[in-house]
């Protein structure tokens, strides 16, 4: 039997269903959700930007997303 259901808890499954301006709304209430109050995002900028350590063994970091609050304060 094949799978139907994307798994969002992959990084695949998470972009497919939150990684698209068509489901930006979306990606804000769960975003806001998850923060439980501590943040309130108002807007978030897709971003294609991978961070390469500084070294051979070091780990690499991808930014997917940048949001800003209701403050006008910006974060990843």
């Amino acid at each position: 039997m094949v799978e139907k259901y994307i798994n969002p808890h992959t990084d695949f499954g998470f972009k497919r269903l939150f990684g698209s301006e068509f489901n930006k709304e979306l990606l804000i209430s769960f975003l806001n959700a998850m923060f439980h109050g501590e943040q309130n995002v108002q807007d978030v900028t897709y971003l294609n930007s991978e961070q390469l350590g500084d070294r051979a063994d070091a780990r690499r970091a991808i930014f997917d997303v940048y949001c800003e609050n209701d403050k006008g304060e910006k974060f990843i």
